[in-house]
């Protein structure tokens, strides 16, 4: 399956710069209406509508804005690491993914669950906002199962599923109040402050992407997206404790990684401790062999 991501946010694109010294956004910009003989009232109305908009919307990007984020934030992902051509091997990433999407507490999203192979040695994987979710050629070849290959899906789906990235785009300074500045920008900006809101939009983006491919999550949105793990592998039929032993498997190759899961992930201990506790004594099923042969197939696909 081939997953192609467009241009994004076409158009006109502005970033609210107000400054934070009055009381809200939205005061400082009837203020700033207000100034004589700088800003049209037209002018005026479009600002305060932009603040208002930014204010509320800080709190509640609507799952069709943070599908456009993710395109956004995947495609910058993909500037850097290109899209693996093998046709079969996306397939077979694609199917286990939306099989275990579908068990997930956030089986739809506004465009879909996405699943595409990086083409590089890194071990690394990353998971957008509205599901769009990017495993890399390394990172395969870490796994020694399929249980082990959906576990990592797992834990990225449970990212998306709490919408962490979603978190890290707020850092990043933007907003759901994307769709309302694009119509104000066309309105009352044209040349150079055009271009200059774009350039903070795509600042925007570049802070996000960022986050997600050098700092990483926090040691707390790990453990949520790894206790979804363990809840979605369960559902569909595979052993949790397939989550320990790639955390495992990740730990040994730590300290060579410095550029992948190395550089993005803290140590896995805390996390091998708390998985451990949530799958506690719960009985191993096992695998069928058409699971093996299916993995066996995959892993003769990397080439």
């Amino acid at each position: 399956m081939t997953i192609r991501l467009f241009p994004l946010f076409g158009g006109a694109l502005a970033l609210s710069l107000l400054p934070t010294g009055c009381s809200t956004v939205a005061e400082y910009s009837t203020m700033a209406g207000q100034a004589a003989g700088v800003i049209t009232a037209e002018q005026a109305q479009s600002i305060n509508r932009s603040a208002v908009a930014a204010e509320k919307t800080f709190q509640d990007i609507t799952p069709e804005q943070e599908y456009y984020i993710g395109r956004s934030v995947a495609a910058t992902v993909l500037a850097t690491y290109k899209p693996y051509d093998g046709a079969a091997l996306n397939q077979y990433l694609t199917v286990l993914g939306q099989t275990l999407a579908q068990v997930s507490d956030k089986p739809e999203t506004f465009g879909g669950y996405h699943f595409l192979v990086m083409e590089t040695d890194e071990i690394n994987a990353f998971a957008a906002p509205g599901g769009l979710i990017l495993v890399s050629r390394g990172l395969l070849r870490c796994c020694r199962s399929e249980d082990a290959l959906a576990a990592v899906l797992a834990h990225e789906i449970g990212h998306v599923q709490s919408q962490h990235g979603l978190r890290a785009i707020k850092k990043g300074r933007l907003t759901s109040a994307l769709t309302v500045f694009a119509v104000e920008a066309g309105k009352n900006l044209g040349g150079e402050s055009l271009a200059e809101v774009t350039k903070a939009f795509e600042g925007s983006i570049t802070d996000v992407t960022s986050t997600l491919m050098n700092s990483g999550y926090a040691r707390a949105l790990e453990n949520e997206a790894d206790a979804a793990a363990v809840q979605i592998l369960t559902r569909a039929g595979y052993d949790p404790r397939a989550l320990v032993d790639m955390l495992g498997e990740m730990k040994a190759r730590l300290a060579a990684d410095t550029r992948g899961f190395g550089k993005t992930h803290p140590s896995p201990d805390d996390r091998i401790q708390h998985v451990s506790g949530l799958i506690g004594e719960q009985p191993v099923a096992a695998a069928p062999a058409a699971r093996r042969q299916r993995f066996d197939a995959m892993l003769g696909l990397i080439r």
